[in-house]
């Protein structure tokens, strides 16, 4: 199996958002009002939002590849794109999301790796992300690669507030 991770540029950015969407889609639909996850979706994929994100200094976008197919992407941010404040020693996992054809292939652990590396590669102590507290399966697999729960937030999903798990690993 030939799995490949490339940084995305301004190039990528319809792709980005077609995977976006889907991804968050097929993880989120079932547990969540249409109107919601429309609501979610309208203003986080939006292109312009990508757009800037995709320009910000502090923020990273990366693609994985499995047999030459788009199978998922990561968003890391660190300073201030941060989603919360969590200092410069951190590096903050905003989106891992892999393709349900492409689940339990091992590509999540990759792309968590890679974000380890990048990590370490800039001097961070620590990596942090928020994760639905009832999103079970995501919870267990950042359990098994070291994250342990630190605090909780509020996630808006459309009119519903949520609360994300924050979870922490530190690094060697």
């Amino acid at each position: 199996m030939t799995v490949s991770i490339h940084k995305c540029g301004i190039q990528d950015l319809d792709e980005l958002r077609e995977i976006g969407i889907r991804t968050f889609s097929d993880t989120f639909a079932a547990q969540n009002k249409p109107e919601n996850l429309h609501a979610y979706l309208t203003t986080a994929f939006d292109k312009q939002r990508l757009e800037q994100e995709l320009k910000h200094p502090e923020s990273a976008f990366f693609f994985i590849y499995c047999q030459e197919e788009l199978a998922g992407f990561l968003k890391i941010n660190t300073g201030g794109a941060q989603s919360e404040r969590m200092g410069e020693e951190s590096l903050e996992i905003e989106r891992l999301y892999v393709r349900t054809s492409f689940k339990r292939m091992g590509l999540g652990g990759r792309l968590m790796q890679h974000a380890f590396e990048t990590a370490k590669a800039q001097g961070k102590r620590r990596v942090w992300l928020g994760v639905w507290e009832k999103n079970e399966p995501a919870i267990l697999f950042y359990e098994r690669q070291g994250f342990v729960l630190a605090d909780k937030h509020t996630f808006q999903m459309g009119d519903e507030e949520q609360i994300d798990w924050i979870m922490v690993r530190t690094l060697a």
